[in-house]
């Protein structure tokens, strides 16, 4: 390898999920990955009301979490959902400005489901050129346009951020048609299908996809 530094990526998990709960679930990757890239993930900031709050764990953000809210009176998500209103976005990028000051630096963004929406929406305002996002690529899995009313602004415009979408054909949760249709608001987007539903893929077909992708960043 000529003795790169590995780089680094910063993951925002799904609807749901925590820092936690997505380690656990990106250990494929992060092993596919290994020596190439590390990947450094984060809690979202708002909880998602269930009927048993988790413990904070050493102070952390347990507990199913969520980046937004499509429903925000009942603190709920549906990525389906045309919202009118939507509650918690800008807190949440408030905390990934504060993950890239406090954890960076960082080259790239890798997002799955909610993070992953999340990810193309942060890609548009480094396109917009704010200053809060210093990276150079992203990895979109399962990932959707936002339908919030209030996010329309973001696809606007052509987003020239480089970008590898990942979608799954028999993904239920976030139909791969979705997935695509985010994908067509980037410029030149990388689009890698697998065959499974709604998880991070990270067999030999996808860990070559992903390598491929990331080996252009480790000139």
């Amino acid at each position: 390898s000529g003795g790169k530094p590995p780089l680094r990526l910063l993951g925002l998990h799904g609807y749901r999920q925590n820092q936690r709960s997505f380690h656990e679930r990106t250990g494929a990757l992060r092993k596919a990955l290994r020596g190439r890239a590390e990947l450094v993930s984060v809690s979202a900031p708002h909880p998602v009301p269930g009927p048993e709050p988790a413990p904070p764990e050493h102070g952390g953000r347990a507990g199913p979490r969520s980046w937004w809210f499509s429903r925000p009176r009942e603190e709920a998500f549906d990525a389906l959902e045309e919202a009118a209103s939507c509650r918690g976005l800008e807190e949440s990028l408030d905390s990934l400005a504060g993950a890239f000051a406090e954890l960076g630096p960082f080259d790239g963004l890798l997002g799955f489901s909610q993070g992953a929406a999340l990810v193309a929406i942060v890609c548009a305002l480094k396109q917009r050129g704010d200053p809060r996002f210093p990276f150079r690529f992203a990895v979109v899995i399962a990932g959707f346009k936002s339908r919030a009313a209030a996010h329309r602004s973001y696809y606007r415009e052509p987003i020239a951020v480089p970008t590898l979408h990942v979608l799954g054909d028999t993904d239920r949760v976030i139909p791969p048609g979705l997935s695509r249709e985010l994908a067509s608001h980037f410029v030149d987007p990388a689009v890698l299908t697998h065959p499974g539903g709604h998880f991070v893929p990270a067999s030999a077909p996808q860990k070559r996809a992903y390598l491929e992708f990331l080996a252009k960043f480790l000139k």
